[in-house]
């Protein structure tokens, strides 16, 4: 072979070589593409953690605070209770006691003077009425629906519970006061004076840190610190004349609903930052907010008007309003324990409305005393209750 044919047969050997370190290379630096039968798992979404307060009950989910009141989800401790419906009559000083599967008054229980609401204890274990001018709770066993002894309280207008069950708090509206009580003997621990009048309702954040308290005499809101029993901020609603009235909290924890029977709507604020709300309208007489159990829609009693607004959590809108038959004033109340019913007190007509969460049709009209207004649908889902007519976690 002579030294052209070598030289030509050694540069050929050499592209080849190279050509094949090129394949090698490029077939390492090349991300590999994904196998047909092995797809990438995503990384799971971290779920922020919620540091509550102190002895209360771990969030379920920091996504959702009614994540414990889905339908039928009842506690081991109510399971056996019958259901009904405790309509205290502010006028008559009784209790008007429905059964909701035949929509009769069943019974009629002798109260207090002026009971304003029926409260489930933090435990579920009593339903305490708030006897407002008669300065007394009395308590009634959900078990058996009977009345207990009396325990003098003064100014109970209306009743919640700390998240973590260590006191009740009790909204003496007229002697300006939050008065933070044993939950189970009442006994007084703690007085808070306030500025504002009329301390009304409330709901607390979602780590229970704080709560947020309406005073409806006086067009303000407060803000108060749960472990140190203090107000801690105070903010005057932008509405000449406003009357705040009931309070809740969104099931992602981040803004406060505010209802307001002056303004004819419901104020939405930050409840972290506690700066000044926008005012979204539903109706005249804007009273009670009552959630749904799959935490979607907001349901918002107009008792100026006889209708019940209905607001998408999700959408972030009202989307429909359901107006009573033949009127009449929707006030307090609750949502069944299947999340099917949503139950509502006449303030002025002396009567209870039962209607369809998903129609908004009235299901039933039934008379109670004179004046009845904090109904409580009793039991519903959830781990304890932080009070009014049944606000639970």
């Amino acid at each position: 072979m002579t030294h052209r044919t070598l030289l030509k047969h050694a540069l050929i050997l050499g592209a080849a070589l190279t050509v094949l370190a090129a394949c090698g290379t490029e077939n390492k630096d090349r991300p590999a593409e994904a196998s047909p039968t092995k797809a990438a798992v995503p990384v799971p979404a971290k779920k922020r953690t919620v540091l509550g307060l102190p002895g209360m009950p771990p969030v379920l989910d920091p996504e959702d605070v009614y994540a414990a009141d889905r339908p039928n989800r009842l506690s081991p401790v109510v399971r056996d209770f019958p259901s009904r419906v405790y309509v205290p009559n502010t006028e008559s000083d009784t209790v008007s006691v429905i059964d909701p599967t035949t929509y009769e008054v069943v019974e009629t229980i002798r109260v207090g003077r002026q009971p304003q609401h029926v409260v489930p204890s933090w435990d579920l274990k009593t339903l305490w009425v708030n006897n407002n001018r008669g300065h007394t709770l009395t308590p009634i066993d959900p078990k058996t629906g009977k009345a207990g002894k009396e325990v003098e309280v003064h100014d109970p207008y209306n009743l919640y519970f700390t998240p973590n069950g260590r006191y009740a708090v009790v909204m003496a509206s007229l002697d300006r006061e939050l008065v933070f009580r044993d939950p189970h003997t009442m006994k007084r621990i703690k007085t808070v004076p306030v500025s504002c009048y009329g301390v009304n309702h409330a709901d607390f954040s979602l780590d229970g840190r704080y709560f947020i308290v309406s005073c409806e005499f006086s067009g303000e809101l407060l803000k108060v610190d749960t472990e140190r029993m203090k107000v801690v901020g105070k903010l005057k609603l932008p509405f000449e004349g406003a009357m705040p009235q009931d309070v809740k909290i969104s099931p992602d924890g981040k803004r406060f609903y505010v209802a307001d029977m002056m303004a004819d709507g419901m104020w939405v604020l930050d409840g972290d930052t506690f700066t000044q709300p926008a005012l979204l309208p539903t109706g005249k007489g804007t009273h009670g907010l009552y959630v749904s159990r799959d935490s979607r829609e907001m349901y918002v009693s107009n008792r100026g008007e006889g209708t019940v607004s209905v607001f998408d959590f999700t959408q972030n809108k009202l989307t429909r309003k359901w107006r009573l038959p033949d009127g009449g004033s929707p006030d307090m109340g609750g949502v069944s324990a299947d999340g099917k019913v949503l139950w509502l007190s006449g303030r002025y007509n002396s009567e209870v409305y039962a209607i369809d969460t998903r129609t908004g049709i009235q299901l039933a009209r039934i008379k109670v005393g004179n004046g009845p207004h904090g109904l409580a649908v009793y039991p519903q889902p959830g781990r304890y209750s932080l009070g009014h007519t049944g606000i639970f976690r």
